[in-house]
């Protein structure tokens, strides 16, 4: 099962553009795809960002891609609960940097899930499975990254 950082499931909204391995991860795992409330919030700022440079009409489309994300992954929203910020603490004792990030890691170590990103670098460390399906920076099969836990 998969945890979605907010790079990934923005690509979805490139519709023919987006990267083909994301696309084909999402459609052959739908119902394994699970987001961290951290992707909601970041989804939000970027939402907040263009109304405030005044970018109402992306701001718009952006908003209703976002509600609809909403609603299909209703169910498969995971929270930051005790457990997580527990882990989270162990986390953030190695280092201060890509605190959001840790966050989602230690989502993804609670509930045993891959974390999937283009950002590999900002998980190393952390015990995380990772799984890079951006085709567009691997030639050939997506990257995957095994960390010992």
């Amino acid at each position: 099962m998969f945890l979605l950082d907010s790079n990934v499931i923005s690509e979805t909204r490139k519709g023919h553009e987006a990267d083909r391995g994301v696309m084909d991860l999402i459609s052959q795992h739908a119902s394994e795809l699970f987001l961290p409330v951290q992707v909601i919030g970041e989804l939000q700022s970027g939402i907040t960002k263009l109304l405030q440079r005044g970018d109402l009409p992306q701001a718009m489309r952006v908003e209703q891609w976002f509600q609809a994300i909403l609603k299909k992954h209703s169910s498969r929203i995971l929270t930051f609960d005790l457990t997580c910020a527990m882990r989270w603490g162990v986390l953030r004792g190695s280092s201060e940097q890509n605190q959001i990030d840790k966050q989602i890691a230690a989502i993804a170590l609670v509930y045993d899930l891959t974390v999937v990103t283009r950002n590999i670098s900002h998980f190393t460390g952390t015990g995380v499975r990772l799984l890079n399906p951006f085709l567009a920076d691997v030639p050939g099969e997506p990257m995957s990254q095994n960390e010992p836990r």
